[in-house]
């Protein structure tokens, strides 16, 4: 079987070197690029994300990366998105009492979570449903690594009628909140599969492999 490509989007925030290292573990052609050509003909997009989530907005419009991102799954072609590259796929994220317009891919506002310690930073459970490819294969006691403070704490998208249910994966620090979501095409972690050592890495060979 021919290795899979995967692109892995840049604009100007992110692991770059971090992803696209743990990514080509997995035996995948890793390109890190904004060019739209290169990104919409990989097997699998990665969008990854650290920082604030109004500065990730306007990095990724700024490369048109938000009509990479639709493009892409308008045509069924699977996208993973990571950390803050998660919380930018919901419609809305307030931080410090600022709004700002996300990419819309799924309904809900990316909030600051209510907890007595942030940011949220270092190893934690989740709690992932048992069908899910992107754990499979992983004990319910295998640890992530987690660097944030905001978080989407309700899933919003209505359950659709004819087609799966997506899979929702749920960690908690101080308040529940959502670690990982795989929604047809679209796939995304709260969490850094690249820092979280043999557990994140089977977690994107899982992905490559579904690609």
């Amino acid at each position: 079987m021919s290795a899979k490509n995967v692109a892995l989007l840049d604009y100007g925030s992110g692991n770059l070197h971090s992803a696209a290292r743990a990514l080509a573990r997995t035996g995948a052609n890793v390109e890190v690029t904004s060019d739209h050509k290169v990104a919409l003909a990989a097997d699998g997009l990665v969008v990854p994300g650290v920082g604030a989530f109004d500065a990730c907005m306007k990095g990724l419009r700024a490369v048109g990366g938000e009509k990479i991102i639709g493009t892409r799954l308008a045509g069924g072609r699977p996208v993973l998105g990571i950390c803050v590259g998660m919380q930018v796929l919901f419609e809305r994220g307030v931080e410090h009492g600022v709004e700002t317009e996300g990419c819309g891919e799924w309904p809900g506002t990316v909030a600051r979570l209510d907890a007595p310690v942030l940011p949220h930073m270092g190893w934690n459970t989740v709690e992932a449903p048992v069908d899910s490819v992107l754990f499979s294969g992983l004990d319910a006691d295998t640890r992530f690594y987690f660097v944030h403070s905001y978080a989407a704490q309700v899933w919003e998208l209505p359950e659709p009628e004819r087609i799966a249910p997506p899979k929702l994966t749920w960690a908690e620090h101080g308040v529940k909140f959502l670690a990982a979501v795989e929604n047809g095409p679209l796939s995304a972690t709260q969490f850094h599969p690249e820092k979280s050592g043999d557990a994140g890495a089977a977690l994107l060979r899982n992905w490559v492999g579904s690609l």
